[in-house]
């Protein structure tokens, strides 16, 4: 199983990014998908995660600016980013649970990472 995550960058505060996510290889469900980030010198954190149902759950420190979206069908999961500010400047990691066969267990997968930077 592959994340691939895109959509990073260098905005200003204030600002809004997108970030997109997609799974691919062999995967028979996904349970949990969405977003992590880890700032220099913290640990990662959980940002925003959606289930397979479409519970929704976000760190406190993004509610009401970040939406997190799913589209099951093509696996991909959305981080829509808006009022950012200079504390949401990090990697962003891409996780999603993965049952790959029907008799398998769920496993946890993770993305590259993608930099997201807020300028003041």
């Amino acid at each position: 199983v592959q994340l691939q995550a895109s959509g990073g960058g260098l905005v200003q505060a204030g600002g809004s990014l997108r970030l997109s996510c997609t799974a691919s290889g062999s995967i028979f469900s996904i349970n949990v998908m969405g977003w992590y980030r880890q700032a220099p010198g913290k640990q990662r954190e959980a940002v925003a995660l959606g289930t397979s149902g479409g519970n929704t759950n976000y760190a406190d420190s993004v509610k009401g600016r970040f939406t997190v979206s799913r589209d099951n069908p093509k696996n991909t999961v959305l981080l829509e980013m808006n009022s950012l500010k200079p504390e949401d400047t990090a990697v962003y990691f891409c996780y999603a649970v993965v049952k790959k066969f029907s008799g398998s267990p769920y496993a946890a997968y993770w993305g590259q990472g993608t930099q997201v930077t807020v300028s003041s």
